[in-house]
């Protein structure tokens, strides 16, 4: 899936914000951001919810949340589109709510900017596995969990993200031209 990215003017966000949370989990001033460390924890304010975000692209803007509690009782319905279209995003992102199960293991749900919430998402999943990398939850292989599949993704913190997952024929037919 290649590597991930970092600097906010390639994720692409707009840091409205004095401080983040850097990998070092130290506090840093946002004109430093764009020079340095990944952004790893961000608080963003969506409506009454607090989430603490870790941002990214993996060739398309990514937001990932990690809860203690089951994905499924997360009101992804009513959070993502709000998290979606935050002026933090100028491009809008796709949104994660992972929950880390064990080091191997995590379960996700995603909603995608431009269409909604979807049964799995590649990028998603390198997105949760290089946050949850970074915040050393996991180790460098780890299972992404979503209700349409499980893919897994290896990332060593230095080279490209590998996405491995089953494939399955969805639909087959013909148009006539």
């Amino acid at each position: 899936m290649g590597l991930p990215e970092f600097k906010p003017e390639q994720i692409p966000i707009t840091l409205t914000t004095d401080v983040i949370t850097s990998r070092s989990s130290s506090v840093i001033a946002k004109n430093e951001v764009t020079k340095q460390s990944p952004i790893i924890t961000y608080q963003l304010t969506v409506g009454s919810y607090q989430l603490s975000v870790s941002l990214l692209s993996m060739g398309n803007p990514h937001a990932v949340n990690f809860t203690s509690d089951p994905v499924a009782n997360f009101p992804l319905i009513q959070i993502g589109p709000k998290v979606e279209r935050h002026p933090l995003f100028p491009q809008k992102t796709n949104f994660e709510i992972a929950r880390v199960l064990n080091r191997g293991e995590i379960e996700a749900r995603v909603w995608e900017r431009g269409v909604g919430e979807t049964l799995a998402c590649g990028s998603g999943a390198c997105a949760i596995a290089v946050a949850a990398r970074l915040l050393s939850y996991i180790d460098n292989q780890v299972a992404i969990i979503f209700p349409g599949g499980t893919l897994t993704i290896h990332w060593d913190r230095v080279g490209e993200v590998l996405l491995t997952g089953p494939v399955e024929e969805a639909f087959s037919g013909e148009y006539p031209i």
